[in-house]
């Protein structure tokens, strides 16, 4: 066992430096719980899928995880195509025979799985909400200020409709002199616009007096129309009552329900009726003078849908389970992180090699090459390759890379810069030995502490990138599961919160927990412990 220990294959600066690592709680365990995250994304096939783990059926076990079954081979339907599973569990071969039985994984759903809109369960209940509407009435307005032909207006000045016949509006309301020059306008054959006031009444009510624009006409007009429309209608609120199946009432205020006349009552449960079994039409009442529209809500599945029972997380705008679909993009975006550092990392490792350690001529043509190479603009050449190749993980992977290594290749250029007139350079030298040994023996492994310092930083900046891009469109090709495509989604439904939440929330804590790793690596390869922030 001592074989494996750290000891035997590691040198005593970089056990320090280990040992100061997992001193720095913070860091050594954001690192213990991103590997634990990408582990279990490894397995998502096993803990989040579509197809059943195992299938007994007929004294036989199947596997459809790992192989391909035809639906022929459960139903005997001479169908070779692959089967719905869960539409199986439900078929009598399984439903009236208990020995046949299917095990499905943690998340019975798999990232580009649709979800059928009947197989979502939902309470079955309809919604009656009553909207009080505001009164409305109209009176025709003499040149005198008296009123004629009242319709529906007896609201307004509190008395009959009978009785209002030749009384004088100021004298029922404090008219503004807006209004009245209004009013005079039109009565001189004036061209005029809409107009409206609030006014009061001598009985305390308050009321909106609207004019409708005006054209000039052959003769002045005898009467100006003016419609009253009650004001203060913001400080009422509507009401719910909520039905069962069976017509019951559930929920809702019961003083509501008592005030309703029979006949009003039947026809409210009525509609809720009809509502249960398809589109039902408003009802327009009347409730202690107030009139009422009552509309009829029940709640459908139309995608993106909130989070319901067997989908906590919600559906996407395609009926795809955003849990499932948030476990397969966390994979896909450490394994483009990981895979695009690397390269990175090696291309610019290499390129900044040869650089520091020669130096010179091929130092300076290196570097005017690189400075042309990191003003071509990125964006632009991803959208051209990806029209004419087609959107990839590959493609994205080396266009990535064949830009992301620059910044490393500055830095391992200054390291070899510094490192090659040391002694123990020169003594190889002084052996013969030819440079690729020196460079890769002896220079880089003393030169990797910035390799390793910027590593979990280049993999916070590449997982970012990435749901940057597909954010954009320009990223990963859909239905690829994608935190960014996710969030793409969020702006087209921005009421649709657990589109924006989930992916941002998983985003979030994969970036702050590499960026703990990050600040924990740089602590302790710092020669200066003194002064590490802690």
């Amino acid at each position: 066992m001592k074989l494996f220990h750290p000891s035997t294959w590691l040198d005593p600066v970089t056990r320090k430096r280990l040992r100061r690592f997992r001193e720095l709680k913070r860091a050594w365990w954001s690192l213990w719980i991103l590997l634990v995250m990408y582990g279990i994304s490894l397995c998502a096939e096993v803990l989040c899928n579509d197809k059943p783990l195992a299938v007994h059926f007929n004294g036989q076990w199947y596997f459809p995880i790992v192989r391909f079954y035809p639906e022929s081979t459960f139903t005997g339907s001479g169908r070779m195509t692959r089967p719905d599973y869960k539409e199986l569990a439900t078929q009598p071969e399984f439903l009236g025979h208990p020995e046949n039985r299917l095990v499905w994984p943690l998340v019975p759903y798999g990232p580009m799985e649709i979800i059928r809109p009947d197989r979502i369960v939902l309470a079955k209940k309809v919604k009656a909400v009553f909207v009080p509407e505001p009164r409305v009435g109209t009176v025709d307005l003499r040149s005198d200020g008296t009123l004629a032909r009242p319709v529906s207006a007896g609201f307004f000045f509190d008395k009959p409709e009978s009785e209002l016949e030749g009384l004088r509006l100021d004298d029922l309301f404090a008219v503004p002199v807006e209004f009245r020059a209004a009013v005079q306008q039109r009565f001189a054959n004036n061209a005029a616009p809409a107009f409206q006031a609030t006014a009061s009444s001598a009985f305390g009510k308050k009321a909106i007096l609207a004019l409708s624009p005006f054209r000039p006409r052959a003769q002045p007009p005898r009467t100006v129309r003016v419609t009253l429309r009650e004001s203060g209608m913001a400080t009422l609120q509507s009401e719910s009552l909520i039905f069962s199946t069976n017509l019951v009432l559930m929920t809702g205020p019961d003083a509501l329900w008592s005030r309703l006349a029979p006949e009003t009552r039947q026809q409210v449960t009525e509609r809720v009726r009809v509502r249960f079994e398809g589109a039902a039409d408003e009802l327009n009442l009347a409730l202690d003078g107030r009139p009422y529209r009552v509309r009829f809500d029940r709640e459908e599945v139309r995608f993106p849908f909130r989070p319901v029972t067997g989908h906590p997380f919600g559906l996407d705008s395609a009926g795809r389970d955003v849990l499932a679909r948030l476990f397969y993009g966390l994979r896909t975006s450490m394994t483009f992180g990981i895979l695009l550092v690397i390269a990175a990392m090696v291309l610019g490792t290499l390129i900044g090699a040869v650089q520091g350690y020669y130096g010179g001529r091929i130092d300076l043509i290196g570097q005017r090459t690189i400075e042309i190479w990191e003003s071509l603009p990125f964006l632009y050449i991803m959208i051209l390759l990806g029209s004419v190749y087609g959107q990839s993980f590959l493609l994205l992977l080396v266009v990535y890379g064949i830009f992301n290594w620059i910044g490393i290749s500055y830095y391992m250029r200054a390291e070899f810069l510094r490192l090659r007139k040391l002694p123990f350079v020169e003594a190889a030298r002084c052996m013969g030995l030819p440079s690729r040994k020196i460079i890769f023996r002896h220079i880089l492994p003393n030169a990797l502490v910035p390799l390793i310092t910027f590593f979990p930083f280049l993999l916070v900046g590449a997982i970012g990138s990435l749901a940057a891009l597909d954010y954009l469109g320009f990223g990963l090709p859909p239905p690829t599961p994608s935190w960014g495509e996710l969030l793409s989604q969020a702006q087209e439904f921005s009421w649709a919160w657990w589109l924006v939440l989930y992916p941002s929330l998983a985003l979030f804590v994969v970036m702050l927990l590499g960026v703990f790793i990050g600040e924990g690596v740089r602590s302790a390869f710092d020669p200066r412990k003194a002064s590490r922030l802690e």
